[in-house]
């Protein structure tokens, strides 16, 4: 058997694959950057929970955070929650959210592989490794494409006056919201980033505002202009995952033509894509 993790850190997407028979299930996201290693084991004993007392031969775990000096903290995790289920060694993978996006996306072809979600991402694939990475500098800095600056770049044209007013008080009384409680989440509480991007699903269904519509495509042809530019292999198709990218995916066609682009796959998860990648590798 072989479980797949995809993880972030609000939830992990998990997938147990046992031949032809697959299963799935999720628990809370995992982090290493941000969780103690006790932490880390008590869900990972959540997910071990739902897997048969049978052989497991390999854990293959993606996720946020999983940067090389934090690769052996998660491995030392997996190894201590599902090594005693077997009597032989476990073989177990730990790398990025980044490089599942890759994997799912690309397969094991070349080509760009991007997250568009909350934050965003984007790397150069060769097949089998990274080879060039736009550091995205999170939603302050950088962050082009997310649902974080879009959410940014709607409430600046809601509040503005770029944005029509009867649209303000639509969205002030759907999201219940005003300036001052926006002001105050985004400057004195935590994961203001989540917060901003709480507004896509909103700004989704006014995208027949023709001012939104063009907010969204001037944050995706940022997204292009600053972070897939950089690779400058205009050749290949650009492939995304992500949440931003899946309900977006109209208009961000339309950035990418705009920027002299061509968008190829388009996945909401990448757990699909995990599956037949490592079911392609195993054989």
């Amino acid at each position: 058997m072989v479980l797949i993790a995809d993880s972030g850190s609000t939830k992990t997407d998990w997938v147990l694959v046992d031949g032809e028979r697959r299963e799935r299930f999720f628990t809370q996201g995992m982090n290493p950057v941000l969780m103690s290693e006790i932490e880390l084991e008590e869900v990972l004993l959540a997910a071990k929970r739902q897997v048969p007392k049978a052989k497991l031969l390999r854990v293959f775990f993606y996720g946020a955070g999983c940067r090389e000096d934090v690769i052996p903290k998660m491995e030392l995790a997996i190894n201590r929650v599902f090594h005693p289920m077997n009597d032989e060694e476990i073989e177990i993978k730990v790398q990025s959210d980044l490089m599942a996006a890759a994997r799912a996306l690309c397969g094991r072809q070349e080509g760009i592989a991007c997250i568009l979600g909350t934050g965003v991402n984007s790397c150069l694939f060769d097949g089998e490794r990274i080879v060039a990475n736009t550091p995205p500098l999170g939603f302050i800095l950088g962050d082009e494409g997310s649902g974080a600056v879009l959410g940014k770049l709607f409430v600046n044209a809601l509040y503005k006056g770029r944005l029509p007013i009867l649209l303000r008080r639509e969205f002030e009384e759907v999201m219940n919201q005003s300036l001052s409680a926006i002001i105050h989440k985004v400057y004195r509480e935590p994961m203001p980033n989540r917060f901003l991007a709480s507004f896509a699903p909103f700004i989704q269904t006014h995208l027949d505002v023709p001012e939104v519509a063009d907010l969204c495509i001037e944050n995706f042809q940022l997204f292009f202009r600053y972070n897939i530019n950089p690779y400058q292999r205009h050749d290949l198709r650009v492939n995304a995952v992500g949440s931003v990218a899946f309900h977006f995916a109209d208009l961000l066609h339309e950035a990418a033509r705009k920027e002299g682009y061509e968008m190829g796959l388009i996945l909401k998860s990448p757990m699909e894509g995990l599956v037949n990648y490592h079911q392609s590798v195993i054989g």
